[in-house]
């Protein structure tokens, strides 16, 4: 059996396709339309419980034991030791791994996620203060970022790993924060290098939407 994977598409969602690819894991997509409030059926919560896409079930866990895993952060975490794939056997390396994907959970994600929120507001009044306030914080996590990669290929050193995973997911919605690339050169070309791997281009294909009725 192949594991389940419960996203809509979202950047979080995104992260979990790109990883699934990366790793060559056999997996089902599940589509729970948030836009709908499926993520609030009570079959899902079991498996979620704070009522958030990703999600997944692996039926091959721990032992053969099936296990379901919420927040896409521990899911990479899960699928890293899972495989042993995009996560370091060397304790030193493992730490920088998991900085930068605290880093993403904690703050690439969060502040953008508000400029999603504003953004799409009517009200000129109410967007304008939080635009500007998580605009200027989202272009802070971007230079912080650029500063990282200026001396690093990846996030977490000279390979790829799941902290590359989680933070694609959200510089892939770079247009709709507002920013462009060419003001982060080494974002960019970070970017552009993990854009061009087939299986994360994959990850970004896969259907995580339904198709419109008709």
């Amino acid at each position: 059996m192949n594991i389940q994977l419960y996203a809509f598409d979202t950047p979080n969602g995104r992260k979990i396709s790109v990883a699934l690819e990366e790793m060559g894991l056999p997996y089902d997509v599940r589509v729970v339309d948030i836009t709908a409030g499926e993520q609030h059926d009570p079959a899902f919560v079991a498996i979620s419980p704070n009522h958030k896409i990703p999600a997944i079930v692996d039926p091959h866990g721990p032992a053969g034991v099936p296990i379901s895993v919420f927040e896409s952060g521990a899911i990479l975490f899960y699928l890293g030791m899972k495989t042993g794939q995009f996560w370091p056997t060397d304790r030193t390396a493992q730490v920088a791994v998991m900085e930068w994907l605290m880093f993403q959970v904690g703050g690439f994600g969060p502040a953008p996620g508000q400029v999603h929120h504003f953004i799409a507001l009517d009200d000129e009044g109410d967007r304008r203060y939080g635009l500007q306030r998580f605009m200027a914080e989202t272009r802070r996590l971007y230079g912080v970022m650029d500063r990282r990669l200026a001396e690093h290929a990846h996030f977490a050193g000279d390979t790829v790993s799941i902290a590359d995973f989680a933070i694609i997911g959200w510089a892939w919605r770079h247009a709709r924060h507002q920013v462009d690339l060419a003001d982060f050169p080494n974002v960019q070309r970070w970017y552009r290098q993990m854009m061009a791997r087939p299986a994360t281009a994959r990850g970004f294909e896969v259907a995580l939407r339904r198709p419109a009725p008709g």
